[in-house]
């Protein structure tokens, strides 16, 4: 398992277990045995392809993609659209989706917000 703390200018190719605690000023590309935890912000989009998985705790500037045999976890933000086409997309209830979120194949679970119960 590798972490990168830090600045990473450029887009993003994750082929490891990659925790990354801070920002990458592109796009990130998670592939083939890839498992990408974001702790930080990525200013661009995100892409998980065949074989890739993320979890997703900080926050995303751009799109989320899930292309088939994938898996995402978003704990965190996504500022733009989530966008299913044939993985498994796991929303939890912390999370902040700004954009759409759209599922063309695959499986989307979005966890229930919860409100506050009103006092009398």
């Amino acid at each position: 398992m590798r972490e990168e703390r830090g600045m990473i200018a450029g887009d993003l190719d994750v082929r490891e277990t990659l925790t990354l605690w801070g920002t990458v000023a592109g796009n990130v590309r998670v592939g083939l045995g890839g498992k990408f935890y974001l702790r930080g912000t990525v200013y661009g989009s995100v892409r998980v392809e065949p074989g890739g998985r993320a979890n997703l705790l900080g926050s995303v500037k751009g799109n989320v993609s899930l292309d088939e045999e994938t898996k995402v976890i978003v704990s965190g933000l996504i500022a733009g659209n989530a966008v299913n086409k044939g993985g498994r997309l796991y929303i939890e209830r912390s999370a902040s989706i700004l954009g759409k979120v759209r599922t063309d194949a695959g499986k989307t679970v979005v966890e229930k917000k919860t409100t506050p119960a009103k006092s009398k």
